[in-house]
Parts: structure tokens; C-alpha cells; sequence
């Protein structure tokens, strides 16, 4: 798997490079490039989830991005403590400049600990998430929620399949 996510990420910036170099000598593709990300924190009974992905989107359209994130979560459920990192493909449609609709594949890299008599016990594992999105926009900023399709309740770093977001690119 750690090979798949290397192999798109590059494919990804290896044609960014190549297209940028295309534009008759001017460099419109980074030029275009929105940077951001979104954050999220969820709380629950028992715990909290908290991520930061920075990401990087490209307009296609005037109504279509996509883009690549880093992705680092960090969640207490209980005694028991998650770390994750990975990546994402993400994809942003605005039917209209208010909505915005989101699709998002995560490849995450999950550490988890749980607090085990008289030993700790580690758990280290690969878990994807789809997750599909609905937000409000307000200039640079998105405020929504995703849900997971992938959501499993006993692998996943997310409490539940809903999470709310804030997103926000320059």
C-alpha cells in the first residue's frame, strides 16, 4: 500500500511539473495553485478527535479543484491514545460559489495504544476512508460536514462516520 500512495502522489506532481512546463514559458499552474487545508475537532463522550491537513488544490474550472493533502489526527479514546498520518486525494465542486460538495480518498497510518494490564498494547495498521462532503463557503473559507463511507467503528481513528470541517484556501 505504501507503494500505491508513493506511485499517486508523484504521478501527481510529476504531471503538475510537466504541465507547468508547457505554457509557452509562462508558469500559470503554480501560479493557480490554492494552498490551505481544513482542520477538525470532534468531542465525545469519553474522548476527542483532532486533525491538520495542509493541502494544495488546482482550479480545473470555475467550479471544480482537486488536489493532495497530508493528513495528521490525533485522538483520546478514554485510556486509549491515536496517532495517524497519511494522505489524500481530494476533489471540491461548488454548484454554486455558497456550496461546496467534497470527495476525499485517505490513506492513513494508524498507531494506536490502549492502556492493557500490566502491559500496553500496540496496534499499527494501514485504514482508508471516502469520505463525502457538503459545506457552506464564505470567501476563502468552507464550514461542513463529511461523512465516511469506510467508516469502521473498530479500526477507524474518527469516533463516527460524520465529522464536522473547517477549510480554508488561499
Amino acid at each position: 500500500m505504501d507503494k500505491k500512495i508513493f506511485l499517486t502522489c508523484f504521478s501527481v506532481f510529476a504531471l503538475s511539473f510537466i504541465y507547468s512546463q508547457n505554457t509557452q514559458g509562462t508558469n500559470n499552474f503554480w501560479r493557480d495553485v490554492r494552498y490551505g487545508g481544513s482542520l477538525g475537532l470532534n468531542f465525545f463522550s469519553g474522548g476527542f478527535n483532532a486533525s491538520v491537513s495542509p493541502s494544495a488544490i488546482y482550479p480545473l474550472s470555475e467550479r471544480f479543484s482537486a488536489g493532495a493533502s497530508l493528513n495528521f489526527n490525533y485522538a483520546k479514546f478514554d485510556d486509549d491514545e491515536l496517532l495517524a498520518y497519511g494522505g489524500s486525494l481530494i476533489s471540491l465542486y461548488n454548484p454554486i460559489p455558497e456550496i461546496q460538495l467534497s470527495a476525499e480518498l485517505e490513506q492513513l497510518r494508524i498507531n494506536r495504544t490502549f492502556d492493557a494490564f500490566p502491559n500496553p498494547i500496540q496496534d499499527n495498521y494501514w485504514s482508508p476512508a471516502l469520505f463525502l462532503g457538503i459545506g457552506y463557503s464564505s470567501y476563502n473559507v468552507t464550514v461542513g460536514l463529511r461523512y465516511n463511507l469506510l467508516f469502521d467503528e473498530d479500526r477507524s481513528i474518527y469516533a463516527n462516520a460524520l465529522l464536522p470541517f473547517i477549510r480554508v484556501f488561499f
